[in-house]
């Protein structure tokens, strides 16, 4: 045990940072034995120290001098958020030689090589297991546990917002609008939800999971990001008849061999079978399902979100970074020698599901499977029932694997077809 204490800055004394604030200094003791030194709360980086804090922040820790903070410190804890002044300040405190602990996904996703390249140049670690799915140990099984295994696909549900969303207007039978408004009531939605139900917080989430994942930066500009608002509840309902749930998935994968080979990611919302692991993860909870050639099908499940379970995340890293310090180590670096190309959503394949109301007559079946057929797009399952509407029925056609530059070309010619009234919605199938 040294004798020398691991200093910690803490930049954002939100409901994380009020989190982490208490465990450093209830559990001070069982962190010095875990690190082999002490740890100790150097101080707290406020806007304003007269604003009422919670008891639990000793006031006495508050400045609002950063630069000050920074050169008295080991560890730079940023909880802040958003893109500035946090990555300012990360940088300075990289450049001054502290290791980084953030939970900014949005800064990693926008800047991440840039922090990546200076934490390198100044040998500092940057750790960030709480930027993605809160509590759930993720960032590090794809850092260090899988890093002599080769990640095929990662299936995540990592936004709790839109998951207790679509969780109640599948168990309840709740319309989106009534939804959303519940999950604002309960704190689980922001005034604006655009970053949740937009699918943006997930888009950065899943663009640092395939950088990890695939040894290569991800941009958030490669990510195809569509949200949940055209969900409704009779897109739900139909998905139950079918056997599935429909969950929001951020989803990265490695297609093709060879010359041929890429990588995917994109977030959109998707039929996910009953019997796939995913379906089961109700209410705000998330979880990540990762295939990997040798290691087989993992599954990663816990709370995405809260103070205490993200605190959590957060605190696993400082000890990491604090023994490294403490012990003139370093934690792993960037990998990033990959090079495959990114590709763009047309280039993608997966199994569709259209819901559309069509004439009830004959021949129109017949109409439309020939449209599928001259775009190599194989039908698996039709279900029709009556529509509303007289004289209108609903079909339900399950396709086979099909790119979705082929799909977008079907779809084009369905809805100028007389064989269709209208194209209600088109839900791609994951997990089978």
């Amino acid at each position: 045990m040294s004798d020398k204490p691991v200093s910690i800055a803490l930049f954002g004394p939100g409901t994380v940072g009020t989190e982490v604030a208490r465990l450093l200094t209830d559990n001070a003791a069982d962190l010095a034995s875990r690190v082999g030194a002490p740890v100790e709360l150097a101080g707290i980086y406020v806007r304003d120290v007269t604003v009422p804090r919670p008891q639990v922040l000793d006031r006495d820790l508050l400045t609002t001098d950063a630069h000050g903070l920074i050169e008295r410190s080991d560890v730079v804890v940023e909880l802040m958020g958003g893109i500035e002044p946090a990555k300012s300040f990360v940088l300075e405190a990289i450049g001054a030689g502290c290791s980084v602990v953030t939970a900014n996904k949005a800064l990693l996703a926008a800047h991440g090589p840039e922090l990546y390249e200076a934490a390198d140049a100044n040998h500092v670690d940057l750790y960030f297991e709480a930027a993605v799915a809160g509590a759930i140990p993720i960032i590090r099984p794809l850092r260090e546990s899988l890093a002599g295994d080769h990640v095929v696909r990662i299936l995540g549900i990592v936004n709790g917002t839109t998951n207790y969303m679509l969780d109640e207007m599948t168990e309840r039978g709740l319309d989106y609008d009534v939804a959303l408004k519940q999950a604002q009531d309960l704190g689980y939605a922001e005034a604006d939800p655009s970053a949740d139900v937009d699918g943006h917080d997930a888009a950065a989430k899943a663009a640092i999971l395939a950088s990890l994942a695939f040894h290569q930066r991800i941009h958030l500009a490669d990510v195809h990001c569509e949200g949940i608002a055209a969900i409704t509840a009779d897109d739900v309902a139909a998905a139950k008849e079918s056997g599935h749930v429909i969950k929001l998935l951020a989803i990265a994968e490695r297609v093709g061999e060879g010359d041929d080979a890429g990588v995917s990611v994109r977030v959109h919302p998707a039929l996910v079978p009953l019997g796939h692991p995913l379906a089961g993860v109700h209410g705000a909870f998330n979880a990540v399902f990762v295939e990997a050639e040798a290691a087989g099908e993992l599954m990663f499940y816990g709370q995405g979100a809260g103070g205490t379970p993200t605190a959590s995340a957060v605190l696993g890293d400082v000890v990491s970074v604090a023994r490294h310090r403490a012990q003139a180590g370093r934690g792993p670096r960037e990998s990033n020698y990959a090079d495959l190309p990114v590709l763009a959503l047309e280039s993608a394949a997966s199994r569709f599901q259209l819901r559309m109301t069509v004439p009830d007559r004959p021949g129109v079946l017949a109409n439309i499977a020939g449209v599928l057929a001259e775009h190599s797009i194989s039908i698996e399952t039709v279900r029709q029932s009556a529509a509303s509407g007289a004289g209108q029925a609903t079909l339900i056609i399950a396709t086979h694997s099909a790119s979705e530059r082929e799909l977008a070309r079907v779809l084009d010619v369905l809805r100028s077809s007389a064989a269709v009234t209208d194209i209600r919605s088109v839900l791609r199938i994951e997990g089978d």
